[in-house]
C-alpha cells in the first residue's frame, strides 16, 4: 500500500499526547518523518523513542516567537524540509461561568491558542514559500463553531483560530500553502478530563460512537497528503455530527 506521507516532513505542536501524539504515529506510520514539538519534555522524549527513527522531539512552548523559529531550524536541519505543519498545541480556560470569571488565564490561553498557531503558521509557510509549498492544519474546536456557557477565553481563541485559517489560506494560496481547520469534540483525551464524554455523546452527538483520536488524526492525515491537493480554507468538524444538530429524539 502506497504510504500517504512518503518523503515527507511533518511538526506536530501538542505531539506527546491526545491528538497530537495520535497524528505523529499516524504520520511516521505513512513514512513521514516527525518532529514531536511539546513542553512535556518527558512525554515529549518518550514519544519519540517509541516512534523510533522517523521522529524527533524538540521542547517548544509555541507562544514563544524564537522557539518556534528555533522548532522550524531544527526540523529543517534534522530531515532536510518541512511540507506539514500540524498546529495542535492548546491549553483549555477556567470552568467558571463568565460572571465569576476573573480572566487571570486570558492572557495564556490566548498566547499557547492563538498567538501560537499564528506564529507556528507564520514560521512554516516561510520555509514553505520558497521550497515548493505545503500543508498547514490548524486544531480548533466545535467550542469555536458552534456557542455555549463557560470557557470564554477558550471558546473565543478557537473562534479565531477557525477566522485566522480561513484568512490566511487566501493569503498563501499564492505560495502553494494550503491551510486548513479541524475542529474535534468530544474525544476522550487529557483536556476534556473532567467532562463525561458517554452521557455528552449520549445527549449532543448524532452518531452515536465515542470517537478516538485516531478518528481525528486520520482527518489531519487527509488534509496534510496530496489527496487534498485542491482543497484549502476548510473547517472541518471530526464531531460525530454534532455541529449539525442534536441527536434525533423519537416519541413513543
Amino acid at each position: 500500500m502506497t504510504k500517504e506521507l512518503a518523503d515527507k516532513v511533518a511538526i506536530v505542536t501538542g505531539g506527546a499526547g491526545g491528538i497530537g501524539r495520535a497524528t505523529a504515529e499516524v504520520f511516521v506510520e505513512e513514512g513521514a518523518h516527525v518532529v514531536i514539538a511539546d513542553v512535556d519534555r518527558e512525554a515529549g522524549d518518550a514519544t519519540a523513542a517509541e516512534l523510533g527513527r522517523g521522529a524527533a522531539f524538540k521542547q517548544t512552548d509555541v507562544s514563544d516567537a524564537d522557539a518556534v523559529q528555533a522548532l522550524v531550524d531544527f526540523t529543517v536541519e534534522r530531515f532536510g524540509g518541512l511540507h506539514v505543519m500540524f498546529n495542535n498545541a492548546g491549553i483549555s480556560s477556567a470552568q467558571r461561568r463568565f460572571l465569576q470569571d476573573d480572566l487571570r488565564d486570558f492572557q495564556r490561553v490566548v498566547a499557547v491558542n492563538l498567538f501560537g498557531v499564528m506564529v507556528c503558521t507564520q514560521r512554516a509557510a516561510r520555509h514553505m514559500a520558497d521550497h515548493g509549498g505545503g500543508s498547514i492544519i490548524n486544531t480548533a474546536s466545535i467550542a469555536g463553531i458552534n456557542a455555549g456557557a463557560g470557557l470564554m477565553p477558550y471558546r473565543a481563541t478557537k473562534a479565531a483560530v477557525i477566522h485566522f485559517s480561513r484568512s490566511v489560506a487566501v493569503d498563501m494560496a499564492e505560495h502553494g500553502i494550503r491551510v486548513n481547520c479541524i475542529a474535534p469534540a468530544h474525544i476522550a483525551t487529557a483536556i476534556n478530563t473532567n467532562y463525561d464524554i458517554p452521557q455528552i455523546v449520549k445527549l449532543m452527538q448524532p452518531l452515536q460512537r465515542l470517537g478516538t483520536p485516531r478518528d481525528v488524526a486520520y482527518a489531519v492525515l487527509y488534509l496534510a497528503s496530496d489527496r487534498a491537493a485542491q482543497v484549502t480554507g476548510i473547517v472541518l468538524p471530526v464531531d460525530g455530527g454534532t455541529t449539525a444538530g442534536p441527536p434525533l429524539r423519537l416519541s413513543t
